[in-house]
């Protein structure tokens, strides 16, 4: 039965998903007329929202693109291409294949969101080259799954503002460290159960024989070519092949990470860009060799540059026209205080759809549903979580996360979205008993 369930709604998918652009233009059109129709917006005010917004990613969408190119050219140098050798070895089955996946992305983006995503698509791709028989598709699958985790974790961008003395939380709260959000009781099992639970839930959606998704591992093979020491002949051939100066600027950026965490810093997408980066660039040797890897990883990077300004214009109509604090309002009207947290999490869900983004959520969402918990005398901890799950939760259907790691992977959203169906509607009772119950 569950495997019939799966197969439904991978056929579903196939069948009526357009290609992720699409899906953004869609979403465009449905908060366009969603302004003009329910907060009263006209519509040149939503086309000015739209363009207002239209380029506020800009800065978020390099770093995406960074995460993907920096990542995958790491992933093609020989030791970490031995580290994830090792790992895939220990799968000696398909269904060992996809459980590992899994748990490693799970706890990976529990731990940074950036290193997970990066993180389960190399091992996906790994695994697929090394186990005979495992559905690529559903590996991918499995590793974005393991996303699901991240803002219940470290890097949890709601639960870091929370406990920043300069974010706008801290008036109404008096600052709420991570003890009582990351570290609490009910986050932690909500985690603990997502991480150990979703290996199992994956490998029942393993399809049969006959449907299995095979790729050919010679596809998978990033080769990065290593020039002939009797070919390099001019002097600027001789610096592009030298690996003193990819020493020297690994040295640099060592000392900066030393002084960066021995002062108190934390690992946020920039400083996991920056490793990616520089361990690349050590782990390739000479900067040819390093060239070469990168140019071959912004290939898939295309998705990103094209749909990210999209998504910005779609948060900048869902935020100025009122339409999220709308929802949100919403919601908050029809909530009790033992139901509150549950409300907020769906209309965290909802909202996500619309604004994908953790810190544009907590901006929209969090100047409506914190006042509120504080006067039905609920927990602002739990409800700022709620929202932090909420975000988390919807990206399963949301296609904007998943285009690093389909980037990685050479997938289209269509590839995977129907598993992530799935672990959409299983995760969402996990973490709604969880919040309302523990």
């Amino acid at each position: 039965m569950f495997r019939r369930l799966t197969h439904f709604f991978v056929a579903l998918v196939q069948k009526y998903l357009p290609d992720p652009f699409l899906f953004a233009v869609i979403l465009t059109f449905i908060v366009f007329l969603g302004g003009i129709f329910l907060t009263g917006n006209s519509a040149y005010q939503m086309v000015q929202h739209w363009g207002g917004g239209f380029w506020n990613l800009l800065t978020f969408s390099m770093q995406m693109v960074l995460v993907l190119v920096t990542g995958h050219a790491l992933a093609n140098s020989a030791p970490v291409k031995k580290v994830l050798q090792t790992i895939a070895s220990a799968a000696k089955t398909p269904v060992g294949a996809i459980m590992i996946t899994v748990f490693v992305a799970a706890i990976a983006s529990w731990i940074n969101w950036g290193f997970g995503l990066v993180v389960g698509a190399l091992l996906g791709r790994e695994m697929a080259r090394q186990v005979k028989g495992v559905d690529y598709r559903l590996l991918i699958a499995g590793a974005y799954i393991g996303f699901l985790t991240w803002h219940g974790g470290l890097a949890g961008s709601i639960p870091l503002a929370l406990a920043t003395p300069t974010d706008w939380s801290f008036e109404l709260t008096g600052g709420i460290n991570v003890g009582q959000t990351i570290f609490a009781g009910y986050n932690l099992i909500i985690a603990i159960v997502l991480i150990v639970t979703l290996p199992f839930l994956v490998r029942f959606m393993i399809p049969s024989k006959e449907e299995t998704f095979e790729i050919d591992p010679a596809l998978l093979e990033t080769k990065v070519e290593i020039e002939d020491a009797d070919k390099v002949k001019t002097p600027a051939e001789k610096i592009e092949n030298s690996p003193v100066i990819s020493l020297i600027l690994t040295l640099g950026a060592l000392v900066y990470l030393i002084f960066y965490f021995g002062g108190g810093g934390s690992l946020n997408l920039n400083i996991v860009n920056f490793i990616f980066l520089f361990a690349g660039i050590l782990f390739h040797w000479t900067p040819r060799r390093y060239i070469t890897a990168l140019y071959e990883a912004v290939k898939g990077s295309g998705g990103i540059i094209l749909q990210f300004p999209f998504y910005a214009g779609i948060m900048g109509m869902m935020i100025s026209s009122g339409l999220a604090a709308l929802i949100s309002q919403w919601f908050v009207n029809i909530s009790t205080e033992f139901t509150f947290p549950f409300f907020a999490f769906i209309s965290a869900g909802i909202v996500n759809f619309f604004v994908p983004s953790g810190g544009g959520q907590w901006a929209v969402q969090g100047p409506i549903l914190v006042p509120a918990a504080i006067e039905l005398g609920v927990d602002t901890a739990r409800s700022a979580m709620a929202i932090a799950w909420g975000d988390a939760w919807t990206n399963m259907i949301q296609p904007f996360w998943a285009l690093p790691a389909l980037g990685i992977a050479g997938l289209n959203a269509r590839d995977i979205m129907g598993y992530c169906i799935i672990a959409l509607l299983y995760s969402g009772i996990i973490i709604s008993l969880g919040l309302l119950f523990l």
